[in-house]
């Protein structure tokens, strides 16, 4: 087993590790600040601003009923019209973060990749420059809309804007890698305008692009003719029917589901972030399902926001332990370090508990720590397909405390209940091997006792026998 231990932790490690993949999860983490934004304010428009929401509606706090009379009554004051105004403003936060994260994704990704494979480059952020023009050099220029007699006519000239947000992401990071690969390459083999020492260095950093830029431009148009002429697409179209639309598929799946929950809390276990290997599959999978839902673009049932309310933000996976610990172990150390853990936990941080206690790589607690998050994310899916809660379509803040996130992320109240009831089955989870950590560590410490003992009687044998002259 330990050697298998070893094995595991080793071919994980180099996999956490790799740096197509960092590259790849701090692209992603670097645009992430944006969609919280607008999911943020579709929370705050979806639930505190709907004039039929938890707050005014009459399966909330009924406050319109309170306020005209009734809710028809109510739908109809200016209040309520001045509510659905709001909601429209906060609509704007989705144009300026959802509907460009495609863009967001090529920019970031061509600036992360060349500077960490390419460090002769000085200048990483000229590379997103042309990054960011083969872009949109590939987006259909074209849009197809409906006419009055229900006829479809194609617009030439006007860029599909669709591809600058959710389903552009996967051209986006094959346009972006491409282009730094062949950016930097051509300016290492010298194809580049040399200027003299006098000029200025951003102006000659400038000037150096020059040729190796248009080259890489120069590209994209000829891929670009090609695919348009012999597939009738551009590259994004072509991209998203082949790839990112049966990687979303198979991210809808309950397999897909299944092993990334259980893994998610196999490599913490092991010590490894979960984050450094299923950010970037996220990234591209349930991220965009995420998005989709907070666009009010699909009702998507897996998605990050469905397993951070579910798990994360629900307690399950830093709660659970200090509240199992906190009220039923006997150990003096376990309650310690619990009551540490307490304050971090109610704001969904685990490592004081994990890496305290320690649970990590701690076999007693291997089978509670693996299981707990699949069980709770596969109740949490109970309690949406029986219509208890609703499709999480309001992104929150992971650091919300649990309860609240849920209220907040379901817009109703039935999603806090959601979230206690996971709490209290992952807590319940924790509780018989808490009991059996307690045994082993009184057991080791009557083995201490006995040793103690030992040696004292030892001693004393010792001093007797020294005093009968027995020993010199």
């Amino acid at each position: 087993m330990e050697n298998v231990k070893n094995k595991l932790i080793s071919v994980i490690g180099k996999i956490s590790s790799n740096k197509f993949l960092l590259t790849l999860r701090d692209a992603f983490v670097l645009v992430s600040a944006l969609p919280l934004i607008a999911g943020f304010a579709t929370m705050v428009s979806s639930v505190f601003l709907d004039p039929t929401g938890i707050v005014f509606g009459e399966q909330g706090l009924h406050l319109g009923n309170l306020i005209a009379g009734s809710q028809a009554a109510f739908l109809e004051t200016g209040f309520a019209h001045g509510l659905q105004t709001a909601q429209s403003v906060c609509g704007y936060f989705s144009q300026g973060t959802i509907a460009i994260n495609g863009l967001l994704i090529c920019v970031a990704f061509s600036y992360i990749l060349s500077k960490r494979y390419f460090k002769k480059n000085k200048e990483p952020i000229i590379v997103s420059f042309y990054a960011l023009a083969a872009f949109f050099i590939c987006v259909p220029w074209s849009i197809t809309t409906t006419v009055e007699d229900g006829s479809e006519i194609v617009l030439d000239g006007f860029m599909n804007s669709s591809f600058l947000g959710i389903q552009g992401i996967f051209s986006a990071l094959v346009i972006a890698g491409v282009t730094v690969w062949l950016y930097n390459t051509l300016l290492n083999k010298g194809i580049k305008i040399k200027m003299p020492a006098s000029v200025p260095p951003a102006v000659a950093k400038s000037f150096e692009s020059l040729l190796p830029g248009t080259l890489t431009m120069a590209f994209f148009i000829l891929v670009t003719v090609l695919c348009v002429e012999f597939t009738g697409k551009t590259l994004p179209e072509e991209l998203l029917a082949l790839l990112q639309e049966p990687a979303m598929a198979i991210s809808k799946t309950g397999a897909f589901a299944f092993f990334s929950q259980f893994t998610w809390s196999l490599f913490m276990w092991f010590g490894i972030h979960p984050s450094s290997i299923w950010g970037a599959i996220f990234g591209m999978t349930w991220d965009i399902a995420a998005n989709e839902n907070v666009a009010g673009l699909a009702k998507n049932l897996y998605s990050t926001m469905f397993m951070n309310f579910s798990t994360i933000a629900a307690g399950t996976f830093a709660l659970a332990p200090v509240l199992a610990l906190l009220f039923f172990s006997k150990s003096a150390h376990a309650k310690s370090v619990s009551k540490v853990a307490i304050m971090p936990a109610v704001f969904n941080i685990s490592e004081p508990i994990t890496f305290g206690l320690p649970i990590i790589l701690n076999p007693i607690y291997l089978i509670p720590f693996v299981i707990v998050q699949p069980l709770c994310f596969y109740l949490a899916v109970f309690m949406t397909k029986i219509g208890f809660i609703p499709v999480i379509c309001n992104n929150v803040p992971w650091t919300v405390p649990p309860i609240i996130s849920g209220i907040l992320y379901s817009g109703t109240l039935t999603g806090g209940i959601a979230q206690l009831i996971n709490l209290a089955v992952a807590t319940a989870v924790y509780i018989p091997f808490v009991k059996i950590a307690d045994r082993l560590e009184a057991k080791k410490a009557e083995q201490v006792l006995e040793k103690e003992e030992k040696k004292e009687e030892r001693k004393k044998e010792i001093k007797e026998a020294e005093r009968k002259g027995e020993i010199v």
